[in-house]
């Protein structure tokens, strides 16, 4: 009976943790007119987010917002975002998953 229960206690603690989907960022409608807001570009031009890496996205966004990333249309959008809120749309289009198909 020991051999089981040690089993039991390795195997739930190997088991994969299945985190909780990142809430909706309160700042998502102005990204989303663009890059959609499952994170699949609705315009021309756009790059699809959905399912980048999210180090990549955060890292992108604060350079957008302190003009290291010259795109005016950008730094318009995220220049008045917070560290917190950079984070919260890291998180939600890191979490989306790309369209079939898509570029």
């Amino acid at each position: 009976m020991r051999h089981f229960t040690i089993a039991a206690v390795l195997l739930a603690f190997s088991a994969p943790v299945l985190a909780a989907p990142p809430a909706r960022p309160a700042r998502l409608g102005l990204c989303a007119a663009c890059h959609g807001e499952d994170g699949m570009a609705r315009i021309p031009g756009a790059p699809n987010l959905a399912g980048q890496k999210r180090d990549y996205l955060r890292a992108a966004l604060a350079q957008y917002r302190d003009g290291r990333r010259d795109i005016p249309m950008m730094r318009a959008a995220v220049g008045p975002l917070t560290d917190a809120e950079l984070d919260q749309l890291a998180d939600w289009f890191s979490a989306q998953t790309p369209a079939k198909g898509a570029p």
